[in-house]
């Protein structure tokens, strides 16, 4: 059934289909939806059915877009919030000064 109803698409237009569609095809391309939209992996596994949340994480680590963003996040800037306000700096160095 999907054979036929893809035949028909792909004859309509052909640029949409790259390769073949077939029930994998299209399965991998939801959970790779599914993946890139920020849907957590425990529920990707529980759609697909797979046993282990191992066997899900081949699509993340598939993806270059995903790693590329993994990535980036973890070397982003970390800035400590100011705590002290200026006239506290100033009046902890003037302190350490006197402290000298």
């Amino acid at each position: 059934m999907l054979s036929k109803y893809a035949k028909k698409a792909m004859h309509n237009n052909r640029e949409l289909f790259p390769g073949k569609v077939t029930a994998h095809v299209l399965r991998h391309s939801k959970a790779m939806h599914l993946l890139q939209s920020g849907v957590n992996l425990i529920y990707i596994r529980d759609f697909l059915g797979h046993a282990s949340v191992t066997t899900t994480e081949i699509y993340a680590k598939s993806n270059p877009e995903i790693k590329r963003k993994a990535i980036e996040e973890a070397s982003a800037e970390v800035l400590p919030d100011e705590k002290f306000s200026v006239e506290e700096k100033e009046d902890l160095f003037d302190w350490l000064k006197k402290s000298i």
